[in-house]
């Protein structure tokens, strides 16, 4: 299917539309243009009645102001972000203080982050100021700390409004403000007491808005916060900045796929600080489990060092019982003697060797008793022995596990290290990619200017000989017979 152009003799090829079935911009004005010729010739009117369906009336009626406010807000979020990470992924350069879609994102937060706040008295006035939530940022997030501190500090701010405003600044560049709202947006119960229940925070459009900013992670932003007047700025949205025309949206039909390989870049980075943040987790994981390792170890040294001493005392008191027992049976040959002395003199004095023989009798049984208790004691200390052999039996055990599960975390470290290689490589490989897309661009669009100047030196050439062939038409009629019939048969043969 091909259409003529006016005023050339070739004939322009048909093209395909858009991908998915999209109507563009061009084709949609050319078909209006289309259906009110039809209308036109067919006596239509053109004017379309000006009272509204009845039914859509009433939903109008009904609809909640809040909500299409919330929906208001939301669109213009989104449109902000992707015209800011649009703009400057095309530029491809670190966004200032100065550039414009980056100023209308600030005025759309901080439209966003107004909605439904609740007007709280203060000792002269009433104040309606965003800088009391995100100031609670600080005790959700321990990481925001630094960020609150260093707005605290800067000099030039006098208004809460300011301070707020420099900490929306100071979160872009150090690209944690998903993360910062994320953990703002969770604690709801803290949120009441700075917005009401229909706020943009307390609903699911904060939700959203907080998961479009993940994609300014990609932008590179050096803003001088210092220097700046925050606290008298007038923050007004500029919506001409996001009324496109039709040249535009037909220029962003050629960079649909460029986006799409941009988006994949935007993921793979994404995830790779996913892994990082893993394989940190894991390294402290591991620094964990060797400072366990180190205390285990000393314990088996203590409970070792235990055993050495309990070893010693046991031999003490072997060498002690020894001892006891070698007395005692010097004592027994000595009592032995004494007796048999004792006998001799028996017979003299009968009622005197009763006596020490009782005597003697007493002192063998305490002699017995003792050496009985030393036994007992002795069973006793070889029984501890044995549970503190089981105790150290245990504890070598213990170790022997921890050290294998050591072991199995360095192996799973080693593998994310290299999952983490292999995402880089595939990496350098879009990257790698989406130059030769971008050469294969511009060699095409040399050919297709080439082209587009061989076609108008064509068709001048053709109109040059068109002039040339009338002219010699013309001159062939004059020098012709001046019969009229001959001049009209001439002109008929080489007429066009």
């Amino acid at each position: 299917m091909e259409e003529d152009r006016p005023g050339t003799g070739f004939a322009r090829p048909w093209r395909p539309p858009a991908a998915g079935g999209a109507v563009t911009a061009p084709n949609r004005a050319r078909r209006g243009g289309r259906r009110r010729a039809a209308r036109l010739r067919g006596g239509e009117p053109l004017t379309r009645s000006a009272s509204p369906c009845p039914a859509r009336t009433a939903a109008m009626a009904t609809k909640d102001p809040t909500a299409v406010e919330r929906a208001n807000l939301l669109n213009m979020a989104k449109l902000s972000i992707k015209g800011l990470i649009e703009s400057a992924l095309s530029f491809g350069r670190t966004l200032d203080s100065d550039y414009p879609p980056l100023q209308q994102f600030f005025v759309v937060m901080e439209h966003c982050l107004k909605h439904g706040l609740k007007v709280r008295k203060s000792f002269l006035s009433y104040n309606k100021t965003i800088w009391g939530p995100l100031e609670l940022v600080e005790k959700l997030y321990p990481e925001a700390e630094e960020i609150g501190a260093s707005v605290r500090d800067l000099p030039g701010l006098k208004t809460p409004l300011g301070r707020a405003r420099a900490w929306l600044r100071l979160a872009l560049m150090q690209k944690k403000m998903a993360d910062y709202l994320r953990c703002l947006i969770i604690q709801r119960e803290l949120l009441s007491e700075f917005y009401e229940y229909h706020a943009l925070m307390m609903e699911e459009e904060g939700a959203v808005i907080v998961g479009l900013l993940v994609g300014l992670n990609v932008i590179d932003a050096n803003l001088c916060v210092k220097g700046e007047d925050l606290d008298s700025q007038v923050g007004v949205i500029d919506f001409s900045m996001y009324l496109k025309n039709e040249e535009e949206i037909g220029n962003k039909e050629r960079n649909v796929q460029i986006a799409a390989i941009l988006d994949q870049k935007n993921y793979v980075e994404e995830l790779n600080r996913q892994l990082n943040s893993t394989v940190s987790s894991l390294h402290s994981r591991v620094d964990s489990l060797e400072k366990s390792n180190t205390k285990l170890i000393e314990e088996l040294a203590i409970a070792k060092n235990n055993i050495i001493k309990l070893q010693e005392e046991n031999h003490q008191l072997r060498s002690e019982n020894e001892l006891i027992l070698m007395r005692t049976r010097q004592h027994l040959e000595v009592t032995k003697v004494d007796v048999e002395t004792e006998l001799q003199t028996y017979k003299h004095s009968r009622q005197g060797l009763d006596e020490m023989y009782n005597d003697a009798r007493r002192q063998l049984r305490d002699e017995s008793q003792l050496r009985q208790d030393v036994e007992n004691e002795l069973s006793v200390q070889v029984g501890m022995k044995h549970e503190i052999e089981l105790a150290m039996k245990l504890l070598e055990k213990d170790i022997h596990e921890k050290q294998d599960t050591l072991i199995g975390l360095r192996q799973q470290l080693e593998e994310v290290k290299a999952i983490n290689i292999e995402m880089y490589q595939k990496l350098q490989g879009s990257e790698d990619g989406l130059k030769e897309k971008n050469e294969i661009i511009a060699r095409l669009e040399e050919k297709t200017n080439k082209i587009t100047t061989a076609m108008r030196q064509l068709e001048q050439s053709d109109n040059d000989l068109l002039t040339q062939t009338r002219t010699i038409a013309v001159s062939l009629v004059k020098s012709a017979s001046s019969d009229p019939q001959d001049q009209y048969k001439l002109v008929k043969d080489i007429s066009f």
